[in-house]
C-alpha cells in the first residue's frame, strides 16, 4: 500500500509542477542559447528539490497533518505565520482563478465542439471548478487516482510531439549563444516558478504518513521528472529553430505554429492543446489539494463529510468568483506568482530550518545536508529571483509572462 502510495505521491509532486509553465519555457528562454537556459533549468531545479527536502526537515517536528500554517506558527511565531498564510492564499488564490478562468474557456470550447452547442466560458468555468472541487473534497487518494490517468496520457501525448518533432532537431542551432545578457535575468522567474510543487508536500506528507525515507524519495523523484521533460523539450524548441526566430515567434500560438509549419504536420498544434489541458487539469489538482489542506488545518477542519465540504467552498468559491467577475485580477497577481513563490517555497523553508537547527529542544533526525552554507546559498538564489522580477517590473530589463498561456486556443 505505501509502495502504491509513493508512486502515486510522486506523480503529484510532477502533475503539479508540469503544468503551463513548461509551455512557456521555449518562450522565456528565447535569445538565451540551450546551455544557458540548460544552466538556468538545472538551477532552478536544485534549489527547488533542496528546500523540498528542508520542508521534510521541519515537518518531522509537527503533527502529520501540518501545513505551512502550522509550520510557520511553531519556528516564526505569529508574524511569520502571517506572512505564510499571506504568501500562500495570495499565490495559490491567483493560480486557482487562472486554471478556472483558463480551463474553463478551454473546456468550453470543447464542449461548444464536441457537442454542437453554444455554451457561455463561464459556465465552463462553474463546470471545471465543481469537477476538480469533487475530486479534491473527496480526498487525496481521489486526486492520486486521477491523477495517475491524466498523468499517463500527458506523458503519451509528450512522447507523440517529441516523435514528430525529433527529426527536425539541428544541432547548430543548440550552439547558438545568448543573443542578449539581459533575456538571462528576464528568463530567471517564469523557469524558477515551472519548478514550484512545494504548497502540495504538506498534502503528501498527510497522504504518506511521516516516513522521511520514503518522502525523500518522492521529492527527489517527483522533482527529477520534470527535469528531464524540461531538458527534452528545450531540446526540441531550441533545436527546431534559431534563436532569432524563437524571439520573433510572437508568443505560443506563434510558437506553436512555426513549429507545425517546420514539421509540416498540423498534428502538432492538436497535441499542444492537448497538452495545455491536461497540463492544467493536473496542476490545478495539485495545486488546489494543497491549498484545501491548507485551510483545513488554518481552520481546524476535521476530515468528516460537512467539515470537508465547508473546506471546499472556502478554497473554491474565491478563486470561481474572481475567475467569474475580475479575471484581469489574476492576471494581476500572476505578475507576483514568483515573489509569492520565493517566499513560500525557499525564504519561509530557510527561515525555520535555520531557527529548528538552533533549538535546543530539538532531538536527532533527518537532516539536509551543507549545513548553514546551504541555506545562506538558497537565500542568495532568493533574493536574485526577487531582484529580477522587480527589475522586470521596473522596465530595466525585458518582461516575460506566462499569463497569456491561460488564453491558450
Amino acid at each position: 500500500m505505501l509502495k502504491n502510495k509513493t508512486i502515486g505521491s510522486m506523480l503529484i509532486v510532477a502533475g503539479t509542477t508540469i503544468g503551463a509553465g513548461m509551455l512557456a519555457l521555449p518562450i522565456a528562454s528565447a535569445g538565451l542559447g540551450f546551455n544557458t537556459a540548460l544552466v538556468l533549468i538545472v538551477a532552478s531545479w536544485m534549489l527547488m528539490t533542496y528546500t523540498a527536502l528542508l520542508m521534510l526537515e521541519l515537518h518531522q517536528y509537527a503533527p502529520r497533518d501540518a501545513t505551512l500554517n502550522t509550520l510557520a506558527k511553531l519556528w516564526l511565531g505569529k508574524r511569520g505565520q502571517y506572512v505564510a498564510n499571506f504568501s500562500m492564499v495570495f499565490l495559490f488564490y491567483a493560480l486557482c482563478a487562472a486554471y478556472i478562468a483558463g480551463g474553463g474557456a478551454q473546456l468550453q470550447e470543447r464542449i461548444n465542439i464536441g457537442l454542437s452547442v453554444n455554451i457561455a466560458p463561464q459556465l465552463g468555468s462553474i463546470v471545471l471548478a465543481v469537477i476538480i472541487a469533487s475530486v479534491v473534497t473527496l480526498g487525496t487518494s481521489k486526486v492520486d487516482k486521477l491523477n495517475r490517468v491524466l498523468f499517463t496520457i500527458k506523458i503519451i501525448v509528450l512522447a507523440s510531439l517529441f516523435y514528430m518533432l525529433t527529426p527536425y532537431v539541428q544541432g547548430k542551432h543548440l550552439l547558438e549563444m545568448p543573443v542578449e545578457q539581459g533575456l538571462i535575468l528576464s528568463a530567471i522567474p517564469v523557469i524558477f516558478t515551472s519548478f514550484g510543487f512545494h504548497g502540495s508536500i504538506p498534502s503528501i506528507v498527510k497522504y504518506v504518513g511521516l516516513e522521511i525515507k520514503v518522502l525523500r524519495k518522492v521529492m527527489i523523484a517527483g522533482a527529477a521528472l520534470p527535469l528531464v521533460i524540461y531538458i527534452f523539450w528545450q531540446l526540441l524548441s531550441q533545436g527546431i529553430m534559431s534563436q532569432t526566430d524563437l524571439l520573433n515567434s510572437q508568443g505560443l500560438n506563434g510558437f506553436v505554429s512555426s513549429v507545425a509549419g517546420i514539421a509540416h504536420n498540423p498534428s502538432v498544434a492538436t497535441a499542444v492543446k492537448l497538452f495545455a489541458d491536461l497540463a492544467l487539469a493536473t496542476s490545478f489538482l495539485g495545486v488546489s489539494l494543497g491549498l484545501f489542506d491548507f485551510f483545513a488545518d488554518a481552520f481546524k477542519k476535521g476530515d468528516n463529510k460537512t467539515d470537508r465540504i465547508k473546506t471546499a467552498l472556502i478554497t473554491f468559491m474565491p478563486p470561481l468568483g474572481f475567475a467569474l467577475f475580475y479575471p484581469q485580477g489574476f492576471i494581476m497577481a500572476l505578475g507576483y506568482a514568483a515573489i509569492a513563490l520565493v517566499v513560500l517555497a525557499v525564504f519561509l523553508p530557510v527561515a525555520m530550518v535555520y531557527k529548528q537547527r538552533r533549538s535546543s529542544s530539538v532531538k536527532a533526525g533527518y537532516k539536509v545536508r551543507s549545513g548553514n552554507v546551504g541555506l545562506g546559498i538558497a537565500a542568495v538564489c532568493g533574493v536574485t529571483i526577487i531582484t529580477a522580477q522587480f527589475m522586470q517590473m521596473a522596465g530595466l530589463i525585458p518582461a516575460i509572462g506566462y499569463c497569456f498561456l491561460f488564453k491558450f486556443r
